[in-house]
């Protein structure tokens, strides 16, 4: 008996190739590929899709498998098909554009009979460009990366088998969608003992990341033109979504302590509703903000009644070398929100953050995260709860920072030996990046394509600034790239750069 997706396939040919056979007089070879091209063309077969063996189509359309195996060479020549070795038959045709012709793409489609796409729709769409995002699979020199390659798969891979191994069939149906009770026990005793940061579970927020952190926080707390203060330069990221959601974004400048707070009050637009900062490791230039600075952070926001946003996203490489009071910890009127992820330490694709909120937000984020994106995957949550439980994480954290201090040592003795036209900012180790002034010379947006071009993945310096006022630059990620890998890829990129 065959498969439903097969007959289908089948039908869709069957019924082209009777259209062809009224039109034509051809041979039923050549009919027959005609109407298998017909619904490639017409994406009826889309790429990737098996067709049918020579057997089994010549035994379904009454023919002769010679006939079939004819029109197959006929497609195959035409590169409309690929064949494998014990894979049989697979379309391979990609037109250009997908689209539907029956609808109007561009951004002037014909509004008179669509729906209206909502502000907060087109806003996302403006902004889509602020956002970093590579789907290639180079690792030199992307920022946001831990070293991968140094990840205990095999902690994972047994704590991952234990889990599906005594796993309970009532534990697969739907999950709390503020996460898993045990998870966030371990996450409360994990942040007290190293960022001194005292809180209840049901303050902690499991998510897929920091954005999503922001996603629910700006829609729980923000209406349009609801004023946002942000650090400048800070995370593009970080600076679209608050833009999506239609707030007025404020850029606040750093100086060697951070955040300037006067500029929160001195400013045209209203006073901020929340104010997003880095303080262990401001990104890009990964400044440490003073204590005397946090405190006084903290003093406006009372008096200002607004909200401190805590964005501790590289926490145990920020504070390994010194380590000052996080926000939360000194905060005595419950006024920041806490948010840091798993993705920036373990690996990208484990898609696991957490946050902690003040007590009056507890409820409103959670009906609307249950509106949303419900929960994370509870099989995740588990193996994650468990990695923490048997101390693995603080372990596999102490190597992360030893590897990756040496790779940031060698990145920088070498690129600063292999070109001129480079001024790196240093300071100290205190984040997964490095960042670098470009000479004058230089076009940023040259540099960055002509290195993605050679497969070299670095961010630009100036889309992190918020105002227009920006520097020239480039950030590196240089964790995830092995010393041998390091040395090779720092050369070529060096030869590149002094080439233009």
């Amino acid at each position: 008996m065959m498969n439903t997706n097969l007959t289908v396939i089948i039908n869709r040919i069957r019924l082209s190739l009777e259209k062809q056979m009224t039109k034509d007089s051809l041979h039923k070879y050549a009919s027959l590929y005609q109407a298998i091209k017909n619904c490639i063309i017409n994406l009826e077969l889309p790429e990737g899709m098996h067709l049918p063996s020579t057997r089994i189509l010549a035994d379904e359309m009454k023919l002769s498998r010679t006939t079939v195996i004819k029109a197959y060479e006929l497609l195959l020549i035409e590169k409309l098909i690929e064949s494998k070795n014990c894979s049989g038959y697979k379309v391979s045709y990609s037109p250009e554009n997908t689209s539907n012709p029956k609808i109007e793409t561009s951004k002037n489609y014909n509004a008179e009979i669509y729906p209206q796409i909502s502000e907060k729709g087109e806003a996302c769409l403006k902004n889509i460009s602020l956002i970093n995002r590579h789907s290639d699979a180079n690792l030199a020199f992307r920022p946001g990366l831990p070293p991968l390659d140094i990840f205990p798969v095999n902690q994972w891979k047994k704590l991952t088998n234990s889990y599906w191994r005594y796993v309970k069939s009532s534990s697969l149906s739907y999950s709390s969608s503020s996460g898993i009770d045990s998870l966030k026990k371990n996450i409360c005793n994990y942040l007290n003992i190293t960022r001194n940061i005292k809180c209840s579970p049901h303050q902690v927020f499991i998510v897929s990341g920091s954005l999503q952190s922001l996603y629910l926080v700006s829609n729980v707390l923000l209406n349009k033109g609801d004023c946002v203060a942000m650090e400048n330069p800070t995370f593009p990221n970080v600076h679209s979504i608050f833009k999506s959601m239609l707030a007025n974004i404020l850029p606040v400048n750093i100086d060697n302590e951070g955040i300037k707070v006067k500029e929160l009050t001195n400013n045209h637009l209203a006073t901020p509703k929340l104010v997003h900062t880095t303080p262990s490791n401001q990104y890009p230039f990964c400044v440490k903000m003073s204590l005397s600075r946090r405190l006084e952070l903290l003093k406006w926001a009372s008096e200002s009644k607004a909200l401190i946003i805590e964005n501790d996203y590289e926490s145990p490489v920020g504070n390994y070398q010194e380590s000052i009071p996080s926000i939360y910890s000194i905060d005595k009127e419950d006024r920041t929100i806490y948010m840091s992820t798993f993705n920036r330490l373990l690996h990208p694709s484990i898609r696991l953050g957490y946050m902690i909120v003040p007590e009056y937000l507890v409820s409103p984020i959670k009906a609307f995260q249950e509106h949303s994106h419900r929960f994370v995957s509870p099989s995740v949550q588990l193996v994650m709860d468990q990695f923490i439980e048997r101390n693995y994480l603080l372990k596999h954290l102490q190597h992360m920072i030893e590897v990756a201090q040496e790779r940031r040592d060698l990145f920088i003795s070498k690129l600063e030996s292999q070109t001129s036209k480079l001024t790196i900012e240093h300071t100290p180790f205190r984040s997964l990046h490095v960042t670098a002034f470009l000479d004058n010379n230089l076009d940023e947006s040259q540099v960055i394509n002509l290195l993605r071009q050679n497969n070299i993945v670095v961010h630009s310096l100036k889309k992190c600034y918020v105002s227009k006022d920006s520097k020239a630059g480039l950030i590196f990620g240089y964790s995830p790239v092995p010393a041998p890998v390091l040395k090779e890829k720092v050369e070529k990129m060096a030869k590149i750069i002094n080439s233009i």
